[in-house]
Order: C-alpha cells, then structure tokens, then sequence
C-alpha cells in the first residue's frame, strides 16, 4: 500500500474531474439534478470500494476490526486527524477533529461539493464492505462542524 497514492491524493484528482463534470451537467440539467446524478455515481462507487476492500479482507473476514485496519489508508498524507472514543467488538466510535478533505475541496473551490465528493461515501462504503456495518453521523467538518462524530456499530 505504501506506493500507492493516498486518498487524499486520489480524491483531488477526482474531485478536479467531477467539478468539470458538474459543472457541464448544471449548466444542462440545473444545479440541482447536476448534484443528484452526481450524489448517486459517488455512492455507487464507494459501495463498490467497500466490497473491493472486503474482498481484500484476512481470511475473507469482514468486522470491525478488519474495517478498523483500514483507516491508515484514509488517514495517510495527514488527511484525517482522529480521536478514538470506543473500541469493541461491536463498536467503534472517533471524532475527526481536522480534514484535509474539507480543506482542498475548498482550497479547489468546490467546497459546496464536498460533502457529495467524500462524506456521502461513507455509509456507502459501509455498505459494500459489510452489509452489518452501520454508520451513524450527525455532523462534519465538511458542514461546518468542529469536528465528524463517526458511530459504527456491527449489527447481529
């Protein structure tokens, strides 16, 4: 993993894509459906990425844990800064208290895209990764918040 590019990385160069896209899609169809196209291609692809990373689970194992492991990924580059509230087999709960994600979306100026680019992804990637994973989020960075209250809980 330590040659590949980082989230982070990866997600500029698709948000530098999907803003020309959107931008020609608003243009045609209104800032509105421009944004719901865009919002269900984001959540198809995080759904994808989730199973993707499933199928790259040890022993083809999918928990908390295994879902844990993957967080160096998404914090790689210093793009996320975490604090850690709970840990168990059944829970898993941290803030993020910065994102660089929030941050070069506005620095692209496409900060009003934001939360369609990364945050919608999250409980979709869940989904992917293993249907039992479930996300609960009242706030982000990306929406104004001092900082993203990430809940998951693996269902029975």
């Amino acid at each position: 993993m330590s040659d590949e590019i980082g989230i982070l990385r990866q997600r500029s160069i698709e948000a530098a894509f999907a803003k020309e896209i959107y931008d020609e899609m608003a243009a045609e169809l209104g800032e509105a459906r421009a944004r719901e196209i865009l919002a269900r291609a984001v959540i198809r692809m995080a759904r994808a990425a989730g199973a993707a990373w499933a199928a790259k689970a040890p022993g083809g194992r999918t928990d908390l844990a295994t879902f844990e492991a993957t967080l160096p990924a998404w914090t790689k580059d210093d793009a996320l800064r975490i604090e850690v509230l709970k840990r168990s087999e059944t829970e898993f709960h941290f803030n993020v208290t910065r994102c660089r994600y929030a941050e070069t979306y506005r620095a692209m100026g496409i900060g009003h895209l934001g939360a369609i680019l990364s945050c919608n992804r999250d409980g979709a990637f869940c989904e992917g990764y293993d249907p039992r994973l479930k996300l609960t989020r009242t706030q982000t960075i990306m929406g104004g918040a001092s900082h993203c209250d990430f809940r998951y809980r693996l269902e029975a």
